[in-house]
């Protein structure tokens, strides 16, 4: 089974665009996020992550972990540019990409007529020389592995996960790195003392299905190295969402910063895309992983951060009931194209 799936992750990207717009910032720990202790983290630096500080962290205790944090606000437009850039310099080694988000994608080279790792390394080398950015590389025969191998050597890594490897490279990773299987999930393994991939292997396929469903199904196929999914770049995109899993806490007002961080980023992919929308649904997830959603459907198309995050912050102050969350979300769905609308009018 031939190596024809790369998964490509540009390391720490926002700090890492930080750091080229200003050099005085390198080997020292830094964060991109909001400047208030109230405001969440979007990425640190592997400077600051050698603290514990991630991503979905709310400031004030990145502060508590490294007295020396730098914080940079979000200047979203800056790695849309930068982004492009990199995506442009992908597009010269394979046809066939689907763009995950602002910083990672995945690609079918299985036209190219070069060797995968000279490619891989050809890429490299070129947004790193046209870009300043590395990249980390997963090589794999399926998108489930390309991304996990992806995540391996980070920063500036490469990762081949062959047919020959599996399952024996999965065994001894925690149940986290596999795709499909969120903090719920996880906590319902855990609970029976499943940890490791190792000990996943060992439960039957309808114990699987049982236990979660269809997804039970895909999670046995995956930890076994299967996964039928394509590389589709001409996805056509049913909804746009931002959500981030952070600390339990009923801190009103951390929560509605949490969702002012949502309304930013999903309002900048929308219009990155030139995309509106008619309908928005506020998701969360309390401390007991009880998920509820609240959507609301517009006569008129929205398309700015105001009108998303003013209906977003209307839907939480009027559901929100005091509880411990988890999580918060914010999609927006019915999509529709503007150029289209613009056209239509």
């Amino acid at each position: 089974m031939r190596n024809n799936i790369i998964h490509v992750d540009i390391d720490a990207f926002y700090a890492s665009v930080e750091e080229l717009d200003n050099p005085s910032l390198i080997g020292k720990p830094m964060c991109v996020g909001g400047l208030s202790d109230r405001s969440i983290i979007t990425t640190a630096n592997y400077e600051a992550r050698k603290y514990g500080i991630h991503s979905a962290m709310p400031v004030f205790m990145a502060k508590q972990l490294c007295s020396d944090l730098i914080i940079m606000p979000m200047r979203r437009s800056l790695y849309v540019e930068k982004s492009k850039e990199v995506f442009k310099i992908i597009s010269k080694y394979s046809s066939t990409i689907e763009k995950v988000s602002i910083d990672e994608s995945y690609l079918d080279i299985s036209k190219n007529k070069h060797k995968p790792v000279d490619m891989i390394y050809a890429m490299k080398e070129d947004i790193k020389k046209n870009t300043g950015l590395t990249v980390s590389v997963g090589l794999s025969y399926n998108k489930f592995l390309a991304k996990l191998a992806s995540d391996w050597n980070k920063p500036n890594g490469l990762m081949i996960i062959t047919k020959s490897d599996i399952p024996d490279i999965l065994k001894p990773l925690d149940i986290n790195n596999v795709h499909g299987l969120g903090q719920k999930s996880q906590q319902k393994l855990r609970a029976l003392g499943i940890n490791t991939i190792e000990e996943l292997l060992a439960l039957p396929e309808d114990f699987l299905v049982e236990m979660f469903g269809k997804m039970g199904s895909e999670i046995y196929q995956r930890i076994r190295g299967i996964d039928n999914r394509k590389v589709e770049p001409n996805r056509v995109r049913k909804s746009m969402a931002v959500e981030r899993t952070f600390l339990d806490t009923n801190d009103a007002d951390l929560l509605r910063e949490y969702i002012k961080n949502y309304a930013t980023e999903l309002s900048k992919d929308l219009s990155e895309k030139n995309l509106g929308f008619y309908t928005i649904t506020l998701k969360l997830k309390n401390s007991n992983f009880k998920t509820t959603t609240h959507s609301k459907t517009f006569p008129h198309v929205i398309r700015t951060f105001d009108e998303i995050y003013e209906i977003s912050l209307k839907i939480f102050d009027e559901q929100y009931t005091g509880e411990k969350l988890r999580l918060a979300g914010i999609s927006a769905s019915n999509l529709t194209d503007l150029n289209y609308e613009q056209l239509s009018f």
